[in-house]
């Protein structure tokens, strides 16, 4: 079966797919009948999502590989029997858990981070790509590009927070930390692409 591919299907009563409770959707994947129009569907209501965090806590192609790792997993963990069968509750926090356990597990095979002498050498290549955005006025594109010279821990809390829409709260109980914690971690995380960014952008303080 191909788990990425992108079909409109009803039910025998005519039920849109789209419009199916995430619980009915999981009970659906687990037919032989109707597998491929459930995960469809669920792939298609939370994919952007998983992609975008993914994409900003990692980059582009580390980025895309954990959001397709995701869903790989995801069907997995969803379609298993016996011992390994495992309730899922919450699909989109069970999602991104997942996608969130696949990024540490990048970061803790390559290097996460940048040195300040580092940054002064590659400053030219990113004045360079900082032009070509301002040409479409693009602060987000901007801010993503700062967001790879973060620590991962800073990057994810600003990307849940900023992209993902997350409460204080919800990035607290997905990264086993505090409010406190998560509160200071988006703070620095702020004046941190502050500081990167402005020799490029005079603007950040609206964000």
């Amino acid at each position: 079966m191909n788990l990425f591919k992108r079909h409109t299907y009803k039910t025998a009563h005519e039920t849109p797919w789209s419009e199916m409770e995430d619980a009915d959707l999981l009970a659906h994947l687990r037919t032989a009948k109707h597998a491929e129009q459930a995960f469809t569907a669920l792939y298609e209501r939370y994919g952007q999502r998983i992609l975008l965090y993914a994409v900003r806590a990692l980059g582009e192609d580390d980025g895309h590989d954990v959001f397709q790792e995701t869903f790989v997993r995801f069907h997995k963990t969803a379609t298993a029997n016996g011992a390994e069968k495992q309730a899922i509750a919450n699909v989109p926090a069970f999602l991104l858990t997942i996608a969130r356990n696949l990024c540490l597990n990048h970061k803790r095979n390559r290097k996460d981070t940048i040195t300040p002498e580092e940054f002064d050498y590659t400053a030219p290549e990113l004045a360079h790509r900082f032009d070509k955005q301002f040409e479409n006025d693009d602060l987000m594109r901007c801010i993503s590009i700062g967001l790879e010279y973060l620590d991962f821990e800073f990057r994810e809390a600003f990307v849940l927070r900023f992209y993902n829409d997350l409460s204080y709260e919800e990035i607290a109980e997905l990264t086993g930390t505090s409010v406190a914690t998560v509160t200071n971690r988006i703070w620095r995380a702020k004046e941190r692409l502050k500081k990167i960014l402005t020799p490029y952008i005079d603007d950040l303080e609206q964000f």
